[in-house]
């Protein structure tokens, strides 16, 4: 395996992961600079997300036809257009425009990134490569808010995106140096109603639940929005099952592996997708910790998350995915209900050691479910199994996200309207129990699934094939 390729994919992901979470923590900052208020300019967060849903389902077809290579490079170059805007912005529709056109660069960043993973890695290296490319997922997130409250904090907030210039521009280089030509050049002609009816469910589900979850506008946008959303979907399954080549093939749902890895993975995302949003509103509002200090100790899942990496290929050598996943999504929802015991007088070293292995088993789940996801993809449908995985993600994120913060809303209210600990316990335990759910499907994998990547019934088969020998 080239481990260069993944590499240069992993710091183009970082940059786009990093990005999505370091804003958070600049929002009063930008909002002062700009002459607006804080929660008006979570408009910008919502921008960015919907953008992601729209171009998400097309980026596949524009790898297939102007080529992965190409396309990644052009993806980080929009990407970085979009963070010098956003450091111009002098207002909120200048910001929220810019923010809409980055997240049409990391629309494409992931799933063509994760696609020219694929069509570069051999199936038997496919665990080691997936390792590097799920590092950003799970350190971006960490890093996101200290080094956000760093920068705003002794610099100013502009330098959020402006650091991505050098980040990006050596990502457009080494993209086009490293990364070889696929050579795929689809001919067929885009899926104009897929895109249309594709982009306006995911759009719609991602935007009604963020309406929903963050005050922005009222909450029957939110719902009007979600309910769009799931008509677009209805809809676009019906186009799909008449039209000869649809954007994104709903027959691939009838591989097995694919189909249990992507639902166990999404209701995964569902409850440990919220842990980022948690988390440190409990630590700030809850503790009184400033937005660096509650970074800095959250930032320790991250370190389990890279410890992880050079562990995992030995992991799924020795249990396969099907053991692997189980132990993961256990490990993860106990972890996660830990949280909800958390409280001002819990010792930060205990804090850390629960955090960093709340990180070790969440890489090892990810790092495991990615890769076990494409184990059965051919080279001819690799581009629309990336397309539809990282859809689904950014759906299940949402719900994740709208869904912990409905809790801590209804338990306030129930609170006389004050917020106070006992609201995010009871999200904690809540998304701890949705994660839980995430180990129904894996139980329905068959115990040598995805063997030929894991490399676990190659092993066993080995064995019994040399046993006659030693006897």
């Amino acid at each position: 395996m080239n481990r260069s390729i993944p590499l240069v994919l992993a710091v183009a992901l970082f940059m786009e992961q990093m990005d999505s979470t370091v804003i958070a923590t600049a929002l009063p900052a930008i909002a002062a600079d700009i002459h607006t208020n804080p929660i008006s300019l979570k408009l910008a967060l919502t921008a960015y997300l919907v953008s992601l849903a729209i171009f998400i389902p097309i980026s596949g077809w524009m790898a297939d036809r102007f080529g992965a290579r190409r396309i990644f490079a052009i993806a980080i170059g929009v990407f970085l257009t979009g963070s010098i805007a956003c450091a111009a912005s002098g207002s909120l529709v200048e910001f929220v425009v810019a923010r809409f056109l980055q997240g049409m660069g990391g629309a494409m960043m992931t799933p063509v990134g994760r696609l020219v993973l694929l069509r570069t890695t051999e199936k038997s290296q496919l665990v080691s490569a997936m390792a590097w490319l799920t590092i950003p997922a799970l350190v971006g997130p960490m890093v996101g808010p200290p080094v956000g409250g760093f920068l705003t904090t002794f610099l100013s907030w502009h330098w959020i995106f402006l650091i991505n210039i050098p980040i990006g521009l050596a990502g457009i280089v080494f993209a086009l140096k490293i990364i070889p030509d696929d050579g795929v050049r689809l001919r067929d002609k885009v899926d104009w109603t897929g895109f249309v009816l594709s982009g306006g469910a995911a759009s719609g589900i991602v935007f009604g639940l963020s309406v929903i979850s963050l005050p922005v506008l009222p909450p029957v946008w939110g719902i009007a929005a979600t309910a769009a959303g799931v008509l677009s979907l209805v809809a676009y399954f019906r186009h799909a099952r008449v039209h000869p080549k649809p954007l994104l093939d709903p027959k691939l749902f009838r591989n097995r592996t694919f189909s249990l890895s992507l639902l166990g993975s999404n209701l995964f995302r569902v409850g440990s997708g919220a842990v980022p949003f948690l988390l440190p509103l409990m630590l700030q509002l809850g503790f009184g910790m400033s937005p660096f200090q509650s970074g800095m100790i959250t930032f320790i899942s991250a370190a389990g998350a890279i410890v992880m990496k050079f562990a995992i290929k030995r992991i799924l050598s020795l249990g396969g995915f099907r053991t692997t996943l189980l132990v993961a999504a256990a490990g993860a929802a106990m972890s996660i209900a830990v949280n909800g015991f958390f409280t001002p007088a819990t010792p930060i070293a205990l804090m850390l050691v629960i955090l960093f292995a709340s990180g070790l088993v969440r890489s090892m789940f990810f790092t495991s479910v990615n890769a076990l996801t494409f184990s059965e993809i051919g080279p001819e449908s690799a581009a629309q199994a990336s397309s539809i995985t990282s859809a689904f993600q950014q759906v299940s994120i949402a719900i994740g996200v709208a869904l912990a913060g409905g809790i801590v809303e209804v338990a306030t209210r129930m609170n006389g309207g004050v917020l106070d600990l006992s609201a995010f316990h009871t999200a904690f335990f809540a998304v701890a129990a949705l994660t839980a759910f995430a180990i129904l499907p894996f139980l329905a994998l068959p115990p040598d699934a995805g063997g030929a990547v894991s490399g676990h019934t190659l092993k066993r088969a080995g064995s019994r094939a040399a046993s006659p020998v030693r006897n």
